[in-house]
């Protein structure tokens, strides 16, 4: 958005009394067009399409575009969109640098598979455009520096699909933890998906026209192979091939809940030093002392992860413990932590707070819950989790330099070469 239309929007808005609140206030419900935030989708899939209903139904949202290599997918959202506003106007396009490339867009949404979520973010904030992309957020070390570096530089509003933080039990337990209520913090758990070996490329057959998939530009960033009609499938049949998935798949829910776990430990800014893999679970270590368990949703004694479905948490204080999960639900150690702060149900798969939350920020020019240095440093201890489990050893981390120490093999997994035509 040009400097002097993005100024205009939050000027008049605050004049006109149509600012947000916090969380569930949205603006007036008639919001005239140049106070209007524009948005366009990029590879909006199954989870693109659920985003893009949360963010029509904000009243302050003009969704003007879609752009995506596959000519199924980018019409179902023009026919969404189109029926939305009544009218015929969204554009569609095969590339998104035709995306990009337009001034009267302020915002994108990118919900590409992994392979692409750094590149087209970084590809993005360049353009000049906010960014509200999926996780996982990047697909190595490095390229988490290198999206932090392109969203400052470029002073752009950068918001990870990390929605959790915006979901009231998980919000509510976080709290009890960064309060001193649970005493000291001892132990933080986070469930997760194991990662997967790589599999085997697919056997080759007949690409399709390229007005129907262009599959040079969905390999993307990755490396090219023969192309199989069951990569593209719906169901993100892609995962755990070479290039395309990130951390092997761990950071499927990882993203989410070591995330989550860094909030708790007033860790944002950092790391833990130390990751091991050992009896199916990742043990991991703080420099302040408190350790961060990853392991498998269900598992263990029970009693001692309730589960609560799929991503849950459990912070374990000297004093109490409390635990969180996507169905709503939260359970702490003594009633009484909760007299006074009980979350209203909300599932953790609903981005719409976290959406708000973006909106507001692109307006206010605000720090969003999941900004580009949070991203950076949750990606990259998912990373370093994922290298320990590869490498199968014990790993020491720096997060200053975000390198192991003494470990070269390690340290060669930090990054990855993107294809010639897709480098940054």
């Amino acid at each position: 958005m040009p400097n002097t239309r993005r100024s205009f929007i939050t000027k008049t808005a605050a004049f006109a009394g149509l600012t947000t609140f916090p969380f569930g206030h949205t603006l007036a419900k008639s919001v005239p067009p140049s106070e209007q935030i524009r948005i366009a989708g990029i590879g909006l899939g199954p989870r693109g399409r659920i985003l893009l209903r949360s963010f029509l139904a904000q009243p302050d949202v003009k969704f003007v575009a879609i752009a995506d290599v596959q000519k199924e997918r980018r019409e179902i959202i023009r026919r969404t969109v189109n029926r939305h506003y009544d009218n015929n106007e969204c554009q569609v396009y095969s590339n998104m640098h035709q995306v990009l490339e337009r001034p009267d867009i302020d915002a994108v949404v990118i919900a590409t598979g992994d392979r692409w979520h750094g590149t087209a973010s970084i590809y993005a904030a360049r353009a000049g455009k906010d960014i509200y992309c999926e996780k996982p957020c990047t697909m190595s070390i490095v390229e988490s520096q290198e999206l932090e570096t392109a969203v400052v530089k470029a002073k752009r509003i950068y918001q990870a699909g990390i929605q959790r933080r915006n979901v009231d039990n998980f919000k509510t337990a976080t709290e009890l933890a960064r309060s001193g209520k649970l005493g000291k913090l001892k132990t933080l758990h986070a469930g997760i998906w194991l990662p997967q070996p790589v599999k085997e490329n697919l056997p080759g057959e007949p690409v399709p026209d390229k007005e129907i998939l262009d599959w040079d530009g969905w390999c993307g960033p990755a490396p090219i192979r023969a192309y199989n009609s069951e990569y593209v499938r719906s169901s993100g049949r892609w995962r755990h091939y070479a290039g395309f998935s990130a951390g092997w798949g761990l950071h499927d829910w990882a993203s989410h809940t070591l995330n989550l776990c860094q909030w708790a430990n007033d860790a944002d800014d950092t790391a833990p030093i130390e990751y091991d893999f050992k009896n199916d679970e990742i043990h991991c270590r703080y420099a302040n002392g408190v350790k961060l368990v990853m392991r498998v949703a269900g598992s263990g004694d029970e009693g001692d992860w309730l589960g609560f479905g799929s991503c849950p948490v459990r912070y374990e204080g000297d004093a109490g413990w409390v635990e969180a999960g996507d169905n709503g639900e939260i359970a702490v150690s003594d009633p009484e932590l909760l007299k006074d702060n009980m979350p209203s149900e909300m599932f953790g798969v609903d981005p719409s707070k976290h959406i708000r939350e973006f909106l507001d920020c692109v307006k206010s020019r605000g720090r969003t819950a999941c900004n580009e240095s949070v991203t950076r440093r949750g990606e990259n201890a998912c990373h370093a989790a994922a290298i320990s489990w590869k490498l199968g050893k014990k790993l020491q981390y720096d997060p200053t330099t975000e390198r192991f120490i003494n470990a070269p093999e390690a340290n060669a997994l930090r990054s990855y070469s993107r294809r010639k035509g897709y480098t940054i």
